[in-house]
């Protein structure tokens, strides 16, 4: 079990580093057919497969002029990844923003079935620039 543990810890760094290189295109690859994401909090439908996963997360990343990456823990049990960690989305306006999340990822062999992000909300609709959060909201109407 101890294996399968560690090579879902894996699976998961290794869609982390194209996350953060924003490689849409391998990123992905990371996913099944019937992958679900959402960030808990701000929409409970989320995004299935691949193709709507990448578009969601698209909307929000792509107009980042800076997003980089500063995990802390990991924790691993069963099928289950857990990250915490911190994003800083700097914006070409100017706004900086230390982001903090809490990752549960549900992998299956190589993929990733399930992520749940968990994160303070309220540091986004405090922080963000206007034109970003109406980016945003474009996207879920």
């Amino acid at each position: 079990m101890s294996g399968d543990i560690e090579k879902n810890k894996q699976v998961v760094t290794n869609y982390w580093d194209a996350h953060f290189e924003r490689d849409w295109d391998k990123m992905a690859t990371f996913f099944t057919a019937d992958a679900h994401y959402t960030d808990v909090g701000i929409d409970a439908t989320g995004a299935t497969g691949p193709a709507e996963i990448i578009a969601r997360l698209r909307l929000g990343i792509e107009p980042l002029s800076t997003y980089s990456h500063f995990p802390k823990n990991t924790i691993a049990e069963a099928n289950l990844v857990v990250t915490e960690h911190m994003e800083r989305w700097e914006f070409h306006t100017g706004e900086v923003i230390d982001h903090p999340f809490t990752s549960v990822m549900e992998v299956d062999g190589d993929h990733i079935v399930r992520w749940h992000d968990y994160s303070h909300l309220g540091n986004l609709l405090d922080q963000a620039p206007a034109w970003w959060l109406e980016h945003i909201a474009s996207g879920f109407r």
